[in-house]
């Protein structure tokens, strides 16, 4: 389990094919920055631009995952060099500063605009379908493994069909210490819903069979 508050933006230095030819992942080799690695042991989490992924080879200051081909399928930043956003998998002992976040990414959401409005900046994504009973004002979602906050939320017909856009207001210390701004209108971006919404749709689900 992660809280979506980002510790640390890091960088993967290399991406390297793993044996077993084009249905075989990748190893990730991870500069962590910043991030401190005294208590990270081999088999531990860390979050990835909000995908959860298991240290399988580490230094004082680095770190290897090993990324299937299913999960490079399903989200977006873990394929390429360049920097990402880095969290610990939660203790008991720490704050929970975001929202319980399980770090598997649920889908793929564009970039619509991001603006400045003030001195923050406005983000508005646009959201699969399937996502948007999942969306809601003033709830949560994790954007690049960032927990943020949903200031509106409008179900459109878009040219490939029905889609849920929203907007997030980040003010400029979540942009300064996070990979969010690099992002650009048509970027691609790993979602995760709220983890209290999903059992809740589950459940009443389950009861309307």
């Amino acid at each position: 389990m992660f809280t979506g508050i980002v510790a640390a933006v890091g960088s993967i230095t290399s991406v390297t094919p793993l044996e077993g030819g084009s249905f075989a992942g990748v190893r990730l080799d991870i500069d962590a920055g910043p991030l401190p690695l005294g208590d990270v042991a081999l088999g531990d989490s860390i979050a990835l631009n909000g995908a959860c992924m298991t240290v399988v080879a580490k230094t004082d200051t680095s770190f290897s995952v090993d990324v299937s081909r299913e999960s490079l399928s399903k989200t977006v930043g873990l394929e390429v060099p360049g920097e990402v956003n880095l969290e610990k998998a939660l203790t008991l002992a720490e704050r929970l500063g975001g929202h319980l976040v399980s770090g598997h990414v649920d889908g793929l959401g564009t970039v619509h605009s991001f603006e400045p409005v003030g001195e923050s900046r406005e983000l508005v994504i646009d959201a699969p379908h399937e996502l948007a009973k999942f969306l809601a004002y003033k709830g949560s979602v994790v954007v690049n493994g960032v927990s943020l906050t949903v200031n509106r939320v409008e179900d459109l017909d878009g040219e490939g069909g029905k889609l849920c856009r929203f907007s997030i207001n980040l003010i400029p210390h979540t942009i300064e210490v996070t990979t969010l701004k690099h992002l650009r209108a048509g970027s691609k971006v790993n979602l995760e819903i709220d983890l209290i919404a999903r059992y809740v749709e589950r459940m009443l689900s389950a009861r309307a069979s």
